[in-house]
């Protein structure tokens, strides 16, 4: 039995306390103080303080965006010292997402801004320890860190200089010396208190004691980490080390010890409120309880987590941290926006002057730049409506899958209701991580299209069958298309048309490249428009539906920014019941 209950938590998973929010709100505060100062030094000790937030809790990725937002500024500000950190900083955000060449070249400008002979070394070495084809020299290189940084007492860059040797020993086959080092690399990082690099490296160890089948001492080294304060009083990386100890014995092949280490997970899991990690540890344990056939302990657990899930998700703080935490990301981007708007506001204001200076000779100049601005300021208000637009179509979607689900859940029908929920947190992931770009890979919108028409098959089961067809001259890969366009039509075609039918209807979606453009056509046998208008109520009749209105109004917006001849026809069949959407689109 595979059930998976997300309810919506998919795209939050990454919140673990309300200390990330204040911190997030401290520096959201101490960023508009230095906007409105026009402190740019301390703007870029913002950005690097929130990039640091972010790489102890393991974002790289957001670590990187800050570094590099940091490293602009002080760029401009000339500031040399402070450069070469921010330099490092980023190497080191880089090479933990393994983007091997962009870390090589900022170990490499490091070197070339730094101020002592020793960092200068250190940067060097890292950008040969990643470079160099040569094992020998990389072990090289990373002894000459490691002698640096007890010189310098950098303990977090002795830990990582430790493991990294390690790395070269696993390579090398010197087990006993691998094995040394990420123990000396483990203890140094606990010691210093940074729990993202311990919890990393005790991970390391323990995976090096699974590939060479040492599962007692794999089990020794996650049972230690889980007595460290650090994981003691973070509840959540608590339930996470224990759901990976429950791993080692399951590769042991000791699943009775794997169940108890679970149910242990899933008990901290239910009384702090993670329900993530609690939904984590159900599916683990259906999958040990299907392996020896326990169907009745599978259904009870189950039985137990959804009596639960109500309660917990009142006690899960994620849900509201995540959303504390995008809207001060929100405010963020707006404050940079205000001060690269300040600074252009000021820079208008020079050049106004000495326009003024300049009297009758730049008169048409000063005319030109004016018409130009107005130009810009359209542009950006277009686009900000289009973002707006684009966002907007998000909650609508929300609101019709999130019915659905509920009439699942009322009429007591559990293995659908978890089959849709699993469904629908795959399509709102996507949806999400789309939702940020005008244009998409068109494979990515496929996907989107494929889980939402799988997620409406679901819901209507008898009322509908549907088909995709695409053509296999278009590039899946390269070809880029405008997001959720397509998805609203769907809709329409499933919600006001199919369902309504006594027989089971068809959809046909098919997307073909005629000549130098992308045709998509939306094809159904529902009862229509003309009879769809009928059946609605004097409420739905006054009340306009924002998600076509918005799709219209996107498209005017997407061939006036982007210079596109996107066409849409949306008419009713003649000879046959149903709707016929075509829409093209300039490739």
């Amino acid at each position: 039995m595979i059930v998976i209950i997300t309810l919506a938590i998919g795209n939050f998973s990454f919140a673990q306390d309300s200390t990330r929010v204040v911190k997030a709100l401290k520096s959201a505060s101490k960023l508009k103080v230095a906007v409105d100062n026009n402190d740019n030094k301390t703007v870029a000790e913002t950005y690097v303080g929130m990039a640091s937030d972010y790489y102890n809790q393991g974002n790289y990725a957001k670590s990187e965006e800050y570094l590099i937002k940091a490293r602009n500024v002080y760029q401009n500000l000339n500031d040399k010292k402070n450069l070469e950190l921010v330099t490092r900083k980023l190497a080191q955000s880089q090479e933990k997402q393994n983007k091997i060449t962009p870390a090589i070249n900022n170990y490499s400008r490091a070197a070339e801004i730094s101020f002592t002979k020793e960092s200068r070394s250190m940067n060097s070495n890292d950008a040969t320890r990643l470079s160099s084809p040569s094992q020998e020299a990389k072990a090289e290189a990373i002894k000459s860190n490691i002698d640096i940084s007890q010189k310098e007492n950098e303990k977090a860059d002795l830990a990582a200089g430790y493991s990294q040797l390690a790395d070269i020993n696993i390579q090398q086959n010197n087990i006993p010396q691998a094995e040394q080092n990420l123990k000396s690399a483990y203890t140094i990082s606990k010691k210093q208190l940074e729990p993202q690099q311990a919890l990393e490296i005790n991970q390391k160890l323990t995976n090096f004691y699974v590939d060479n089948k040492d599962f007692d001492k794999a089990i020794a080294a996650k049972k230690k980490v889980l007595k460290e304060d650090f994981v003691k009083d973070d509840s959540q990386t608590k339930v996470e080390q224990i759901q990976e100890l429950a791993d080692i014995y399951i590769k042991k092949n000791d699943p009775k010890s794997a169940i108890e280490e679970l149910k242990n997970a899933y008990g901290i899991a239910l009384e702090k409120g993670h329900t993530l990690e609690a939904q984590k540890s159900v599916k683990r344990l259906d999958s040990l309880y299907s392996v020896s056939e326990n169907t009745d302990a599978s259904v009870q657990l189950y039985r137990d987590f959804l009596g639960r899930l109500p309660d917990l998700v009142s006690k899960d703080r994620s849900l509201v941290d995540n959303k504390i935490l995008e809207d001060t990301e929100q405010r963020i981007s707006q404050l940079e926006k205000e001060r690269e708007l300040k600074d252009e506001l000021i820079r208008k204001k020079n050049v106004f002057n000495y326009s003024l200076i300049g009297a009758l000779v730049l008169l048409l100049g000063l005319i030109g730049f004016i018409f130009w601005t107005l130009r810009k300021v359209q542009i950006k208000n277009k686009k900000i409506a289009l973002q707006s637009l684009r966002r907007e179509m998000n909650p609508h979607f929300i609101f019709n899958s999130l019915n659905s689900v509920n009439q699942f859940i009322t009429t007591n029908n559990e293995l659908e209701a978890n089959q849709y929920l699993t469904k629908f947190s795959k399509l709102m992931r996507g949806v999400m991580e789309n939702s940020a770009e005008d244009f998409i890979p068109f494979q990515q919108e496929l996907d989107l299209l494929q889980n939402y028409l799988a997620l409406e098959k679901t819901r209507f089961a008898d009322k509908f069958d549907y088909e995709i067809d695409v053509d296999e001259n278009l590039n899946l890969q390269s070809l880029h298309v405008p997001g959720m366009l397509v998805q609203p039509f769907l809709e329409n075609a499933i919600w006001h048309g199919l369902r309504y039918r006594k027989e089971k209807g068809f959809l046909k979606l098919s997307f073909e490249k005629v000549n130098q453009h992308l045709k998509i056509s939306i094809d159904d046998n529902g009862i229509g428009i003309e009879e769809s208008k009928k059946l609605k109520t004097e409420h739905q009749k006054a009340r306009e539906g924002r998600g076509m209105k918005n799709t219209m109004e996107r498209i005017g917006l997407l061939n006036d920014l982007y210079k596109q001849d996107i066409r849409c026809k949306v008419t009713d069949k003649k000879n046959e019941p149903g709707v016929l959407v075509e829409i093209e689109y300039r490739l």
